[in-house]
Parts: structure tokens; C-alpha cells; sequence
């Protein structure tokens, strides 16, 4: 069947409710790339955004020092490759511009609906449609496709005495640019992938800077560099040239990602990052406290090179975690204090247990966070038990190291798929074989048992409050693509009432 022809099916829904074939939570690169294949499909849909722009994280992060840390030619759509990048490693205004870019040129925009927020998504038994209760009213839809992305909701920890802090607070992910940080004393929680950037940002500006690190990450030299307008020109005029360096980024992030599954090549890789510690960081004491004590890929691999220039200089402090506040005073698991006028929280984000699920109710009745009780699961990270014509992007168990667009490209043509299959065969629901799901899950598991993200002696994001790796994918991208290249009908339970 084309791909541009594809029919809705009879459907009876609420008529005070706005009623569409296909509706899309979230307008990141997840969601606008959901709305541009729907769109090339011929399909009735409509893309609903919490808030009053559309670029998913990089609308959210907007820290001093916020950048990507996958090459921009592999971060980005295959369909509209951007040849204009200014550096090899776009920056957060950059891309979030491309965001606006692509969906203006494929001409979405005029389906998305910005300051709808979700608030709960209900199956409709009766009517065979999904009921979504909005900030801005109710919409009704046949097909919905969860695009909220896995960096959705910020973590703040608990602290004992937090309230007592007289200074401003903020989460890097919600950064105050009218707080000035010039001659103050900042207090930052958290050394992971924000940390690493704003932090050498802001050094130079404030009066002290204590860093609250309760785990160092594995940090390898950036290959950065600024792209010459020469470059950016030979790039628009041979396409190829950008394709092929693509096509070499990706090959060089799967050999990353097998060198994850040999303690030999891991080696090497993490002999690479010691190095980086030993070229800036000359003191002993601080050299033990920067080196992590797991196998490097246990926790996100990060990637700088001023994270250490800035370490070391005289107004810095690297201490253990926040043990406790009272008032100014912060203290840390390792015994040792200071004062602080602003505290910067880069503590990350909900990864491993979605908040979307606690709004979502399926077929049962329970919400999905109910059924899951901390620990979700998916079939290839895209269809869930209970929730019959629901697709998640970002689903479980499909994190990897490796561009984002490998997984949303993947996902987005398994869903295509899906929806053609069940348009030509008059199908009315489809919904996943609990035996098919179950399957597909021990399989992942009893991979990941022996994984470095399983077995490489951290604790980390990708594992959940039950001490289940609900996050990352065991195997290959190349594997991924293969397994989300076509819908198997024979995997689902389907109902052909109409």
C-alpha cells in the first residue's frame, strides 16, 4: 500500500471532543519527526506541546556552555541533513533552530498545537479511541504516539535542610538567566553531562565554585572544532560529502558500542580517558577523586575538554555528595562545608521511570506506572501491554550509545509500518502479545546481565528503583534498525470490528 494513501476507519467519538486519526504528545525531534511522516502519509493528526515553543530539550536547556556531544552530521534527520552546521559539535542555539527549521520546510507546524499540556491519556473501550484530557481542552484519537522524550522531567534530590537555604536554587535543565552569578559563591550538585559544560562556563565569573560530586564520570577529549564556511559550502553543493561522513559517524559510534562488549577494547578506551585525566590534573588528591572506580560505559560516556582546565584552577572545589544544609552552610558526605550564595542542581533526569506512564490508562483501568511498579517494559521499546494503539518514542530498553535520530528513524518507520498494515487490513485495534512482549523481554534482560551498564560495578540512571536496567538496548543499532524495520502482525492481538 503507498505510503501516501492511507484512510481512517469509522470511528464514533464524543462530538464535544476534537477527534483526529493520529495524535502526537510532544514537539522535540521525536515528535516533529512523527508529524513529518504523518504528514507525508496522508494521515489526519495532530501534534499536542506542553509548552509555548516546540524543540523538546534543546528549548529546555539553554545553560551557559549547552551543546550536543554527538558530531551534528549524525545528529540530525537522515531526510534533511543540514549543511550549515557551524561546528562539529552544534551548540544548543543552533540546534534548536534547526528543530524550527525542519518543521517549517516540511510544513508541520500548522498541525501543532503549543500550550497543551497532557494531563491523562484514558482508553475508551466502548468507542475504541484513546481520550487525551489537555490543559486546552479534550481531544480524542484513534492512534497516539507518546514522543515525550526520556529528558522530560528534572530530578531535584532530597537534602536534609534544603529549606533552609536563604540563596536562589535552580535545576541546570531550568536555568535562571536573570540570576547573576558574577562574584558569587555557587554551589553545583552533580558532575554529569550539563555539569561538564556550564561548569568551565561559569568558573571564570564566580567568586568560588564547589563542586558536589558524589560519582566522577569518565570524561574523553572532545573532537571539536569549528566547521570553515568553505566546508559548509562544499557540503551544500555535494550532499554525498555530507552523507558519507554520516555514514562514517555511525560506524565509528557502533564500533563504540562493541567496544563496550569487549573488556579488552574497553580497556583501551578507558586507559584513553585516564590520560585525559593525567594531561591537566597534576595534583594527587585530586586526581583520586576525579577518577572513577567502574568500568568506563558503566555510566554515560561524557566528553570535554575543559572539564579537568577547569577542575583545577584556585577558585574550585570538587567535595563528596550533599550530605545536609543549614542555612548557607552545605556540607558534604566527606565532612567538608562551605558557604554558597546559589546552588545549581545538574542532578539529571527522570530516565529509567517515565512520568508519562502515571497519566496513562490502559484497557485494565491502571495507569502504567501502575503496572510496571517502577520497572517498564516494552515491546521493542515502542508497544505496551494494555495499551492497544499506543506507540511510545524513547521507549524502554532502547537507549544506546549512539545518535538519538538512529532510534527516532528506527521507531518512526516500525510505526509507519504499523499503521499502514492495520489500515489495509481494515484492522480496528492492535495490540501487543503479552507472550510476544514477554519474550522480547527476557531476551533483553539475560543480555544485559553480564553488560557493562549491568555488571560494571556503578550505579547509574540506566537502572531502576528495583534494580532492573529498564534503559539500554544490549545489542547493536544495526540489530535495532532490523528488528524495527517492518510490524509484524503475527506479534499482536488484533480486533477487526468495526
Amino acid at each position: 500500500m503507498s505510503d501516501t494513501v492511507l484512510l481512517s476507519m469509522t470511528t464514533t467519538p464524543d462530538p464535544q471532543t476534537r477527534h483526529h486519526e493520529v495524535i502526537v504528545v510532544g514537539a522535540g525531534f521525536a515528535g516533529i519527526g512523527a508529524a513529518i511522516k504523518l504528514r507525508q502519509a496522508g494521515l489526519d493528526f495532530l501534534v499536542l506541546e506542553k509548552s509555548a515553543e516546540i524543540g523538546g530539550v534543546w528549548r529546555d536547556n539553554s545553560y551557559p556552555g549547552c551543546a550536543c556531544d554527538v558530531p551534528s552530521a549524525f545528529y540530525s534527520y537522515s531526510f534533511a541533513p543540514n549543511p550549515r552546521w557551524s561546528r562539529f559539535f552544534a551548540r544548543q542555539g543552533e540546534i534548536r533552530a534547526y528543530t524550527h527549521a525542519v518543521a517549517d520546510r516540511f510544513g508541520v507546524m500548522p498541525s501543532v498545537r503549543v500550550n497543551h499540556e497532557l494531563l491523562a491519556a484514558r482508553w475508551d473501550s466502548d468507542q475504541q479511541v484513546w481520550r487525551l484530557q489537555t490543559s486546552a481542552g479534550d481531544y480524542s484519537a484513534r492512534f497516539v504516539i507518546m514522543a515525550c522524550g526520556p529528558m522530560h522531567k528534572p530530578v531535584t534530590p532530597r537534602i536534609k535542610g534544603i529549606a533552609s537555604f536563604p540563596g536562589a536554587s535552580f535545576h541546570s535543565a531550568r536555568w535562571d538567566h536573570g540570576c547573576d552569578l558574577a562574584g558569587k559563591r555557587v554551589a553545583v550538585i552533580g558532575s554529569g553531562a550539563s555539569a561538564i559544560q556550564f561548569v568551565p562556563a561559569i568558573q571564570p565569573d564566580v567568586a568560588h565554585l564547589t563542586l558536589f560530586q558524589r560519582t566522577p564520570p569518565w570524561v574523553l577529549p572532545k573532537m571539536d572544532a569549528p566547521v570553515s564556511e568553505r566546508w559548509q559550502r562544499r557540503f551544500e553543493r555535494f550532499p554525498v560529502l555530507q552523507h558519507a561522513l554520516r555514514q562514517m559517524l555511525y560506524l565509528a559510534f557502533e564500533k563504540l558500542n562493541n567496544s563496550l562488549t569487549r573488556p579488552r577494547s574497553r580497556g583501551k578506551l578507558q586507559a584513553r580517558a585516564l590520560r585525559n585525566i593525567h594531561r591537566t590534573v597534576k595534583d594527587e588528591r585530586l586526581r583520586a577523586v576525579l577518577t572513577p572506580d567502574y568500568a568506563i560505559g558503566c555510566k554515560r560516556i561524557l566528553q570535554s575538554n575543559d572539564w579537568y582546565r577547569a577542575l583545577v584552577k584556585e577558585n574550585v572545589d570538587v567535595v563528596g555528595g550533599v550530605a545536609e544544609v543549614r542555612g548557607k552552610t552545605i556540607i558534604a558526605s566527606d565532612g567538608s562545608s562551605c558557604e554558597a550564595d546559589i546552588i545549581i542542581y545538574a542532578t539529571g533526569f527522570e530516565v529509567a521511570n517515565p512520568p508519562v506512564a502515571e497519566i496513562i490508562t490502559g484497557v485494565s483501568g491502571e495507569t502504567l506506572a501502575t503496572r510496571w511498579q517502577g520497572s517498564p517494559q516494552a515491546y521493542l521499546g515502542t508497544m505496551v501491554e494494555d495499551c492497544p494503539n499506543l506507540f511510545m518514542m524513547f521507549g524502554p530498553n532502547l537507549y544506546t550509545f549512539s545518535s538519538a535520530f538512529v532510534m527516532i528513524e528506527a521507531q518512526l518507520k516500525y510505526i509507519m509500518s504499523a499503521l499502514r498494515t492495520v489500515t489495509s487490513r481494515r484492522i480496528r485495534t492492535v495490540a501487543v502479545d503479552p507472550q510476544s512482549a514477554r519474550a522480547f523481554n527476557d531476551d533483553v534482560q539475560a543480555a544485559l546481565q553480564t553488560s557493562v551498564w549491568n555488571a560494571g560495578g556503578c550505579q547509574s540512571y540506566f537502572i531502576d528503583k528495583n534494580g532492573r536496567n529498564s534503559t539500554n538496548w544490549p545489542w547493536t543499532t544495526g540489530a535495532m534498525r532490523r528488528r524495527l524495520k517492518r510490524f509484524r502482525l503475527k506479534d499482536y492481538v488484533v480486533d477487526s470490528s468495526r
